[in-house]
């Protein structure tokens, strides 16, 4: 691994980084994909026929709300070497907004989103800042290797919350507990293990970034609205990374449904019990730590472009396998495939961003592209709530029409120039 490294990096280093990934990834599987969701849908929301879609539409608000501070935050972390310190307040704001879900219940429907929009928002804070820390820590030949290598470490991280919540789980059901009983007290585990795993990014990841001169007469908010500005200014400058990602926009779309919908297809589509829902998003994190590892190493001896198009042809193939299932076992295999493509193509595109970002900018150009990524989770989850809601309930229907998403992003990324993009990111404007 230390061959992968910049020079001045060591190992506990770059490990304390990957620990971020593992420490929020708690986060993601557990509120996001595998227990809330479903959660919120058949109690707080009571089934009702426009559920899935009040889901979806919270999590668009906290998305849009990313949107249009992602940029900002990156432009004035880079102005004022600020990466780690926002990354600790994005912490401590989805610690304990997560923590305070475990007051969702039966006639909490404002309150639970309330708090969902605001833990997702610092959560996707985070994740856009911890992400520009990568060009830092990894030599440029191996970006994919060590994006993958923390990817994978973020879903080992999910499978130990929800390790931890399967096992409460249990045992409140052997006790005779109901959801509304067991589930907020998830979210209490899931908020502890994120504060105690994100520890050693804190005490060991280091700043390297240096202040850069500032402009004279304007505080901070002024100038981070000048720099996003200077940047949109010589966009066309990066003409590649702008295709990117907008192609980043349209595949995210359909991942980002996978991720937000999968245990709510599992248990309306497929009639999954919220215990069997739990057992197949823990296999399914372990196919994509395995994905994560296996294509980051793959990324960087094929190439980004080709790597990314092979987990997108992955993610159509998917699409098509969980549309046609009839029985538990294709979608156990459409499952899994997911979690392969998905750990491969997050990675993947995490450190395309870093190859084609200028080392001045890093962290407002990882925040343009957790700018794509959000609106990429508004559209994707939306758009299968919607159809879902129109279709009075055909889940079915509603993960075709995501695959359309992968198409789109497939054909964007043929035309994609990665020499170019790369000379583009050595110039300094």
């Amino acid at each position: 691994m230390r061959h992968s490294l910049a020079n001045t990096v060591t190992f506990r280093e770059a490990w304390a980084w990957a620990m971020y990934d593992f420490a929020n990834s708690g986060y993601t599987t557990v509120v996001i994909t595998a227990i809330f969701n479903a959660y919120f849908v058949a109690v707080v929301a009571g089934n009702q026929p426009w559920a899935t879609f009040a889901w979806t539409a919270a999590l668009a608000v906290s998305y849009a709300a990313i949107m249009f501070t992602a940029p900002l935050i990156g432009a004035y972390a880079d102005a004022y070497a600020a990466k780690k310190k926002l990354l600790a307040l994005s912490t401590i704001g989805c610690v304990v907004f997560t923590a305070l879900l475990m007051f969702s219940g039966p006639g909490s429907l404002w309150l639970t989103i309330a708090l969902i929009v605001l833990s997702n928002f610092f959560y996707g804070s985070g994740e856009n800042l911890v992400a520009a820390f990568l060009p830092e820590l990894a030599q440029s030949k191996s970006l994919g290797k060590v994006s993958g290598w923390g990817w994978s470490f973020g879903y080992v991280g999910g499978l130990v919350s929800l390790g931890a919540c399967l096992a409460y789980v249990t045992w409140a059901q052997q006790h005779g507990q109901r959801a509304e009983d067991f589930v907020p007290m998830t979210m209490l585990i899931t908020a502890a293990l994120f504060a105690v795993s994100s520890l050693p990014t804190f005490l060991f990841l280091k700043e390297r970034a240096l202040p850069q001169p500032h402009l004279q007469g304007q505080n901070m908010v002024q100038e981070s609205f000048a720099r996003l500005g200077q940047t949109i200014r010589h966009a066309s400058n990066f003409r590649d990374l702008r295709r990117f990602l907008i192609c980043t926009v349209f595949y995210q779309a359909g991942i980002q449904a996978v991720i937000t919908l999968a245990a709510i297809y599992a248990q309306q589509a497929m009639h999954f019990t919220t215990q069997q829902t739990i057992m197949l998003i823990f296999v399914v994190n372990i196919t994509a730590a395995v994905g994560a590892f296996l294509f980051g190493h793959l990324q960087d001896r094929i190439g980004h472009i080709p790597a990314i198009a092979l987990t997108l042809v992955g993610w159509i193939v998917m699409v098509g396998l969980a549309w046609g299932a009839q029985d538990p076992g294709m979608f156990w295999v459409a499952a899994n495939l997911a979690g392969i493509c998905m750990g491969a193509s997050q990675s993947a595109g995490r450190a395309l961003v870093g190859l084609l970002s200028p080392a001045t900018r890093r962290a407002e150009f990882f925040g343009l592209w957790g700018m794509a990524v959000k609106l990429a989770s508004i559209l994707g989850p939306l758009t299968y709530g919607l159809v879902n809601w129109l279709s009075q309930g055909d889940h079915r229907l509603a993960i075709l029409l995501t695959g359309s998403y992968f198409l789109a992003g497939l054909a964007i990324l043929a035309g994609v120039n990665l020499r170019r993009g790369r000379r583009a990111a050595l110039r300094v404007f």
